[in-house]
């Protein structure tokens, strides 16, 4: 069991104010695989404080040397790439192969990525008698989800860094043990005394102070849409800077020319990644009426195909969830769309047989479900899939429009044209195209009630700049 005592700040490794602590559980044996300390707001103060100090100098810092430290970090995350596997696939659940090249090697080519984009970044063009610069938005506070705990840290903080920001970290409580290792190497690295700090404990107390203190220039914030709402009420009356990335209900839209047995393995294998904790997850599969009892007997047969087993055993294809309560929310959605009049075509909410320990749910399918129903209108994070039927491409449209949330999404069609045509329709921040697979160098968010902002890529290091112009005087002619 690991047992964390003190919190990063200013540098140091420092005892919190409080003595409460918080036990982390691991999602397969639900035994207490590690303890946090449980930050006060005292301590959300004192890291504030500390990146304020550290804002001049860091700021200042040319682009190249700030990108020195960033290259240190992602070697060092490097060569703790197996240790760093196995906690994320104890504490999230995801199969040690996928935590391996997506809760890992994600993070590791992202800070990698966050170096390399510094370094050949323009911050400065001359527009008319202006010179136009690119500067730190200033303190960040980054307040990061427990489903893909490594990387959703490093998406916010390593641009921040790069951009010349000084960072305070909180995350999630659910999953936290795999900060406190980005801490002890970003420690190693040398990085200058408050440029990063780590913060863990609840959103109420950290979280909160955080997201209202005068002294944060912005928050950065990836979780449910609930508390982005929340974020934003606080942010708001220090007008910060405030970026979301919240919910999703994603649609992959099959239309009636696309290869149908490649269009419902894609859309489940996006539906069930890390057990469909997943914000941009394709949870409504939308089908031509005329094909629904195909397209339903092909999902069965790949959902059924997903092995659910403990994640550090190499052919388990899905894992369990994060949480007991979390197990909770999904089984009682799978019932509630059950009771609204959906067909069950596989799953269920009662658990798999044999996994009596451990917080697992059937890969579970919908069928015939009504577009209003709770199912899908509501985001499960779970193994569970709706199955919607559509009569026209028109209707199609407004069925994958007709959600609160527009993060991601899919197009299938035997004519690319066309799936472009109608991905542009769709009001979405990503869409995939026949699949086409994620690219960390494109901009990811979300419209509507899925978020603000964008995250990865250049795009991601721009959220953490604010313009200026210098006017200048030009000699008379």
């Amino acid at each position: 069991m690991q047992q964390r005592d003190k919190l990063f700040i200013n540098g140091k490794w420092v005892a919190p104010h409080g003595t409460g602590q918080i036990d982390v559980i691991h999602s397969t044996t639900e035994a207490v695989m590690g303890r946090i300390p449980e930050g006060h707001a005292r301590d959300a103060e004192d890291a504030i404080q500390a990146a304020r100090a550290a804002f001049d100098a860091w700021s200042a810092t040319p682009p190249a040397v700030r990108a020195g430290y960033i290259r240190k970090i992602a070697d060092g995350l490097k060569e703790r790439s197996e240790e760093l596997a196995q906690l994320i696939a104890g504490e999230v659940g995801m199969p040690i192969k996928l935590a391996r090249a997506i809760q890992v090697g994600g993070p590791v080519y992202n800070w990698a990525q966050a170096a390399k984009l510094v370094e050949n970044f323009t911050f400065e063009e001359e527009v008319g008698n202006s010179l136009v610069v690119r500067e730190p938005v200033g303190v960040v506070a980054a307040i990061t989800p427990w489903n893909y705990p490594l990387n959703q840290i490093t998406l916010k903080v390593a641009p921040a860094l790069a951009a010349g920001c000084t960072v305070v970290l909180k995350p999630s409580e659910v999953a936290p043990l795999n900060a406190f290792v980005l801490a002890e190497v970003i420690e190693a690295a040398g990085l200058p005394p408050g440029v990063f700090n780590l913060v863990t404990g609840y959103g109420p107390v950290v979280g909160e102070t955080l997201a209202s203190h005068a002294e944060v220039d912005m928050v950065s914030f990836t979780g449910s849409t609930r508390a982005g709402k929340r974020v934003s009420e606080l942010g708001a009356q220090s007008v910060k800077r405030v970026a979301l990335e919240l919910g999703g209900k994603s649609a992959s839209v099959i239309l009636d020319d696309a290869d149908l047995p490649a269009a419902v393995k894609g859309t489940i294998s996006a539906c069930f990644l890390n057990s469909g904790q997943t914000c941009s997850a394709h949870t409504r599969m939308l089908v031509p009426r005329g094909r629904y009892e195909e397209a339903k007997a092909i999902a069965k047969q790949v959902a059924d195909a997903f092995t659910v087993g403990d994640p550090l055993q190499e052919t388990s294809r899905l894992g369990p969830l994060i949480s007991a309560a979390q197990r909770e929310r999904v089984t009682s959605y799978i019932q509630r769309g059950l009771n609204e009049g959906a067909e069950l075509v596989t799953g269920g909410p009662e658990a798999p047989e044999g996994l009596e320990k451990g917080f697992f749910v059937k890969p579970t399918v919908l069928g015939n479900v009504d577009p209003k129903a709770t199912v899908a209108q509501e985001e499960i994070f779970g193994p569970v899939l709706s199955i919607i039927c559509y009569d026209t491409e028109e209707d199609a449209v407004r069925i994958a429009n007709d959600s609160i949330y527009g993060l991601g999404g899919g197009v299938w069609s035997g004519d690319e044209a066309r799936a472009i045509r109608v991905a542009r329709r769709i009001r979405t921040g990503q869409v995939d195209i026949n699949g086409g697979p994620f690219n960390m160098q494109a901009p990811f968010g979300g419209y509507k009630q899925s978020g603000n902002g964008r995250e990865a890529g250049k795009y991601g290091l721009e959220e953490f700049l604010e313009y200026k112009a210098l006017q200048l005087k030009k000699p008379a002619a």
